[in-house]
């Protein structure tokens, strides 16, 4: 039988009520960072960031007890919820200062480091797609057109098939790479794909980046046939504050999954450039 004795003492009821909104509020966080995650990355993202999850149970695990006894119980876990509030507090602050974007939502985040300032410190674009300058009621490029009709026609499912190769340099060489960019493809919400290439059709890149006060980074692979290194070159010389355009070997357009320690790299120095400056 289940006793609530226990809880009569005051401390006893205050901890036990606190580690329940604890946990529920945990459990709303990681829903809303999966939700984050299959928005703005893919669903690959999601098994990562479960499987990192679990790292500090793994690594602190064998030496809790021993922190425990030496803090005592209620420091200990006073502590670790404040360790944990520090570490996602300065996450979030960071996620929207310093973006690091490619092809169609390098529109975006040139268009939003330049409209605001003061809240974007830094800018990555990887593989920059240029934009079209499609004026409203206009018809899109008959190549932009196409991605929508294909869609269409295909299906998430057979678009990805058909054009997922284009976008891996040698994907016969890379076949994890080419199996995680098809999966990515073909989780495409069609309306959501839609709006990005009309956003792509009324696009002009070079135009939001010469607005663009923030240290600025561009990357783009040298074998990218979607938007090749002449399109990141232009944006390079548009920017106000940009180190030299850097041209990664033996990588087509999707860059981060051909090349991710290159990239990990060049956002780790930027960001210290950013903490610097």
């Amino acid at each position: 039988m289940i006793s609530l004795d226990a809880l009569k003492d005051r401390n006893a009821a205050l901890l036990c009520s606190g580690q329940m909104v604890s946990q529920v509020c945990d459990k709303m966080m990681l829903v809303g960072l999966v939700w984050v995650l299959l928005e703005r990355a893919s669903p690959s993202a999601v098994a990562w960031f479960l499987a990192v999850s679990a790292l500090p149970h793994l690594l602190l695990a064998l030496h809790a007890g021993r922190w425990t006894a030496a803090f005592g119980p209620l420091k200990t876990v006073i502590a670790s919820d404040a360790a944990r509030a520090v570490v996602f507090v300065l996450l979030a602050a960071l996620w929207p200062r310093v973006g690091a974007q490619s092809q169609v939502p390098a529109l975006f985040a040139a268009s939003f480091a330049a409209a605001y300032p003061d809240r974007a410190t830094g800018l990555m674009l990887l593989s920059p797609a240029v934009g079209y300058s499609v004026l409203p009621g206009q018809p899109l490029p008959e190549s932009v057109q196409a991605r929508i009709d294909d869609l269409v026609a295909l299906g998430p499912v057979e678009f990805a098939a058909k054009r997922a190769a284009r976008l891996v340099y040698r994907p016969e060489s890379k076949p994890a790479v080419l199996e995680g960019v098809r999966r990515a493809m073909a989780a495409i919400d069609p309306d959501g794909y839609a709006q990005a290439v009309r956003a792509l059709g009324a696009g002009l890149l070079r135009a939001d980046a010469a607005r663009v006060t923030a240290p600025s980074l561009v990357a783009v692979g040298a074998r990218d046939v979607v938007t090749p290194p002449v399109n990141a070159e232009a944006v390079k010389h548009a920017l106000q504050h940009c180190g030299p355009m850097v041209v990664v070997p033996d990588a087509g357009h999707a860059l981060p999954q051909e090349a991710p320690a290159i990239v990990a790299r060049l956002l780790e120095t930027l960001i210290q450039d950013v903490s610097h400056g």
